[in-house]
């Protein structure tokens, strides 16, 4: 796992730690490709420079974000962006969290991606990818 995602994790709560451990694990295995790093003081990854996934503290919890999920047509992904094409969910306690919904949004995010690498050149304005 990137060290600097480690730290993150590390200084979180204990059942916040344990979520975030969760989910850094869950989509390094699903995303084998994609680069991690700390962006905008969180864990995000990318796949070819383009955020996919990624995970913040927040007030609401733990929140486990998709830049495309939007439309993934998922229930469960019920925090939609304003803006954008973003979908997230959020998680306080290890026990909501559901491995089999995890693993189909993280290969769906493989699948449907938008072009958030070339918003600003596009003037915000956002392109399928796939």
């Amino acid at each position: 796992m990137n060290k600097d995602i480690q730290s993150y994790n590390e200084a979180q709560s204990e059942e916040d730690r344990e979520i975030c451990q969760i989910l850094a694990s869950e989509i390094n295995r699903n995303l084998p490709k994609a680069e991690s790093k700390i962006w905008h003081a969180h864990p995000v990854w990318f796949l070819d420079g383009n955020p996919i996934v990624g995970y913040s503290k927040q007030k609401a919890g733990i929140r486990l974000m998709f830049w495309s999920g939007a439309d993934f047509e998922e229930e469960n992904l019920n925090i939609r962006g304003k803006k954008f094409k973003d979908a997230s969910v959020f998680y306080n306690n290890v026990s909501e969290m559901v491995t089999n919904d995890l693993k189909r949004w993280l290969k769906k995010s493989r699948d449907i991606q938008w072009d958030y690498k070339n918003i600003v050149k596009r003037k915000k304005k956002l392109e399928s990818l796939k």
